[in-house]
């Protein structure tokens, strides 16, 4: 994470400053706007900015829109600034810390907002297969495109194949396609030149020169605009990129990595992705597993995410009951690593000794595990049937499909044909025609009175 603190904060910050560093950040002072500014076109950029809530937060937000660059600002002010820190949330601030600075407090919303995780564990064979084949790539330069269903650690993942690249002394960048507006996404990427669009008042370098030699990561780039594809595919093709508004083209010695939680095969049999930019980005294709098909680890990354919160939150080391690890592996975790280390943090919290019991391990609407586990086991229920009643329709013809609609229907109703045509949406006319056809085509018709179903 790169931390970027503005105004007369660095002495009253120098804790949390430290404590930022300390966890692995990267953290810039600049005293006013235009030296932060300067520092964001030149290409050092940041992950959050931390300002001074004396500062004109309003114009600073005011010209990061105006010049496409796309930045959380948390405001800090003193308790007496009530007017100032309220035009600060106005104006867009994403959070307002009160001075003197509770270091912790501090530490946490630069967390929250901003986090980078490294935490990269695994047991299951599912996922050492894919880890597998990470080792054996990540010292290429080839483009990876990493896949899986959202929370499975596909960042954590391409943070992984930088880490063992021989690009890993180097900036590893991250971009967000899906966070970022597409009237500003391709400034990010790309930069702008002076005058480029109004607001545009000096150059400002993108994240491609950024990473230029290291990494650049492209997540969810199944987010990104279909017309902005075509020069990212140009720029991964050739190396080179154009800044908005520039003329002279830029030369980029960088590795691409992108991440998915789409099929990208469909979205391009849809029209929504570009087939030939998915051949550029898809030399190596690595699909994480869901949290649910690598039970193997669930047990490993619920121990780690225990002993984590636990020392976090000043707890005695807790652990996890064997009952409780049951009802862990029996979970579907929709939401995969992320819903775990988030149940996780919370059963830590609502233990009520040093041993986590299954009653402590509760959803978010405060229902319990089994709970969940009942109800997707009732939604999974019902898609197989939903799935059956689909398959067996397939290589029908649909009038036989409709014939045995119609017939069991008119079962249903006990051979009564008002109320048969009622339920079909169609008149009591087209509802005899069919069934003189079906008659005089030898099919056996209920008459008043009687139910029976087609053998389909």
């Amino acid at each position: 994470m790169r931390l970027l603190i503005i105004g007369a904060l660095e002495g009253q910050l120098s804790q949390a400053s430290k404590m930022a560093m300390d966890g692995g950040a990267k953290v810039a002072h600049a005293g006013t706007i235009e030296i932060a500014l300067a520092s964001l076109r030149s290409g050092k950029g940041a992950d959050l900015l931390l300002v001074d809530v004396m500062v004109d937060i309003p114009a600073l937000i005011a010209a990061l829109d105006a010049e496409r660059i796309a930045i959380p600002v948390v405001a800090c002010g003193t308790e007496t600034n009530a007017a100032a820190a309220v035009n600060a949330i106005r104006a867009g601030a994403k959070e307002y810390i009160p001075l003197p600075p509770d270091a912790e407090l501090i530490a946490a919303v630069i967390a929250a907002v901003a986090r980078e995780s490294s935490d990269f564990l695994y047991r299951d064979p599912a996922m050492a297969k894919v880890v597998k084949l990470a080792d054996q790539i990540a010292g290429s330069d080839a483009s990876v495109l990493i896949t899986g269903e959202s929370g499975t650690g596909k960042e954590i993942m391409a943070k992984y194949l930088h880490a063992r690249s021989k690009r890993a002394n180097r900036p590893f960048i991250s971009i967000n396609c899906a966070a970022i507006p597409e009237h500003l996404l391709e400034s990010e990427l790309f930069g702008h030149e002076k005058g480029a669009f109004t607001g545009a008042v000096a150059r400002r370098i993108g994240k491609f020169e950024e990473a230029n030699g290291g990494t650049l990561l492209l997540d969810e780039i199944s987010e990104m605009d279909f017309r902005l594809q075509a020069k990212l595919l140009r720029a991964i093709q050739e190396r080179v990129i154009d800044r908005v508004g520039g003329t002279k083209p830029v030369p980029v010695n960088i590795r691409i990595l992108a991440t998915s939680n789409r099929e990208l095969l469909t979205e391009v049999k849809e029209g929504r992705f570009r087939e030939d930019l998915l051949f550029r980005l898809n030399v190596v294709n690595l699909k994480l597993p869901a949290l649910r098909d690598r039970p193997g680890d669930i047990v490993a990354l619920s121990e780690h995410f225990v002993a984590r919160y636990s020392a976090a939150n000043g707890l005695t080391q807790r652990i996890l009951s064997q009952a409780a690890r049951d009802e862990l592996l029996r979970a579907p975790w929709q939401g995969n690593v992320r819903e775990l280390e988030n149940t996780l943090h919370r059963a830590v919290l609502l233990s009520s000794g040093d041993v986590i019991e299954p009653e402590a391990i509760r959803m978010p609407d405060g229902t319990g595990l089994s709970d969940a586990v009942a109800s997707h086991s009732l939604a999974s229920q019902a898609a197989a049937a939903a799935d059956a009643v689909s398959r067996s329709m397939v290589g029908r013809t649909v009038a036989d499909v409709e014939r045995d609609l119609i017939i069991d229907t008119l079962g249903h109703c006990l051979g009564n044909r008002t109320h048969a045509a009622n339920i079909l949406g169609i008149s009591i006319r087209t509802l005899r025609n069919k069934l003189n056809q079906y008659a005089d085509e030898g099919v056996d018709i209920p008459a008043p009175g009687e139910a029976r179903y087609s053998a389909a």
